[in-house]
């Protein structure tokens, strides 16, 4: 989920931040206290499903599950609207991807899926948006009848549910990235259920020093949401300083928000610190602060942007906020000035899709900007956030 820089002249140049301006994070931070924080009692699904193995990368676990489900002997089936890396992972494990649309409002059509189902296929892949469950059933029905494996992809979906059931327990496998929801520096899940092979080694941790980096910078980010401009300065300092001393030390940084696949780091677990900082954290308020803050902007925002979900179905634990712009460039840029971070969201999706193929896929890519509504932020905070965005789109 890494940011596109604008395009167009000065795309290099990010716009003076106004002194006064707050940031306002695209990720939720990491704050101090929860380096040394317990874990809250029983932890939630995923993180404590039967087989679970955990890794660096959502990915890793993606291409772990080709392999064990054997794709690389026929085709899977997979949604033209994804990030790529995932359809990366899938092609290096040996599969063949063949795509099916998704509607305006990122939803799947379960027949349409089942038309393209030959018998090449060997597993329907799908992927719950930003939280909000995708045909699950509809998909669980078709594959018995077809007796193909289903896969859940929950990268965009940690924490939320369908009613009372956890999205990832529908499927014969899921896979979840858990940095895009909780303030951890790397983190995916891979689970198996059913009969499916569980006896996978646990993966090994990576580099140390490339998990203190990353949570130096979540740190870091937490400073500047909470002291404004002076966290500002010393962010900057900081940050100037550490990028000397990686290089200085040659410190492996595996980083993550990237947009491709490498099998190099396939086998990469995810670190213990990473475990420890989510067990501590409350979900159940997680997910209360970002219903909360979706509805604020919800309201806000409606009439000034027509938004892909006009509702919020009890149990969704939403990523963030998309909102639908054409002149989706200036209005990140116009944001940016103002010290809020947005992702122009998945922009370009694998070469394998081509442009053209599927336009209802093709205008979600064109037009999604993607506003944060995590945790970290106060209903003060999204009133003030809803306010820029709407003066940003009216502009």
């Amino acid at each position: 989920m890494e940011a596109v820089k604008p395009s167009g002249a000065g795309a290099d140049l990010p716009p003076p931040r106004p002194p006064g301006a707050r940031f306002v994070p695209a990720l939720p931070t990491l704050w101090p206290q929860m380096l040394t924080a317990s874990a809250r009692g029983a932890p939630a699904f995923p993180f404590e499903a039967p087989g679970a193995r955990f890794y660096y990368f959502g990915r890793n676990a993606v291409w772990t599950l080709a392999r064990i489900l054997r794709l690389d002997q026929g085709e899977v089936l997979a949604p033209a609207y994804h990030h790529g890396v995932e359809i990366e992972a899938l092609v290096d494990a040996g599969a063949s991807v063949r795509f099916y649309g998704v509607g305006p409002k990122m939803q799947v059509e379960p027949d349409e899926v089942a038309r393209l189902i030959t018998p090449r296929t060997r597993a329907l892949y799908f992927i719950h948006y930003l939280g909000f469950p995708g045909p699950a059933r509809e998909l669980r029905t078709l594959a018995d009848a077809h007796g193909l494996p289903l896969v859940e992809d929950c990268a965009l979906a940690l924490l939320s549910r369908d009613g009372d059931r956890p999205l990832g327990t529908f499927g014969d496998a899921a896979v979840f990235s858990i940095y895009k929801t909780l303030p951890v520096p790397n983190g995916g899940v891979l689970v198996l259920s059913g009969s499916r092979p569980q006896g996978l080694p646990t993966p090994p941790e990576p580099p140390m020093l490339s998990t203190l980096s990353h949570l130096a910078s979540a740190l870091l980010q937490n400073l500047e949401l909470r002291a404004g401009a002076l966290g500002r300065l010393l962010r900057q300092a900081v940050r100037g300083l550490g990028k000397l001393t990686v290089s200085t030390a040659k410190i492996e940084r595996v980083a993550t928000g990237t947009q491709h696949f490498n099998r190099a780091h396939a086998d990469l677990g995810m670190s213990a610190l990473t475990r420890r900082i989510a067990l501590a954290q409350d979900f159940a308020s997680i997910v209360e602060r970002r219903r909360r803050n979706f509805f604020l902007l919800l309201g806000h925002l409606r009439d000034v942007a027509p938004p892909v979900f006009a509702e919020l179905p009890p149990g969704v634990c939403p990523l963030f906020y998309p909102l639908r712009v054409e002149d989706k460039a200036g209005v990140q840029s116009r944001l940016a000035a103002r010290g809020i971070e947005t992702v122009d969201f998945w922009r370009y999706g694998h070469p394998a899709c081509l442009p053209g193929e599927f336009p209802d896929v093709d205008a979600l890519r064109r037009t999604i900007l993607e506003v944060p509504i995590h945790q970290d932020l106060t209903p003060a905070a999204m009133t003030a956030l809803a306010e820029a965005v709407r003066d940003a789109v009216k502009r």
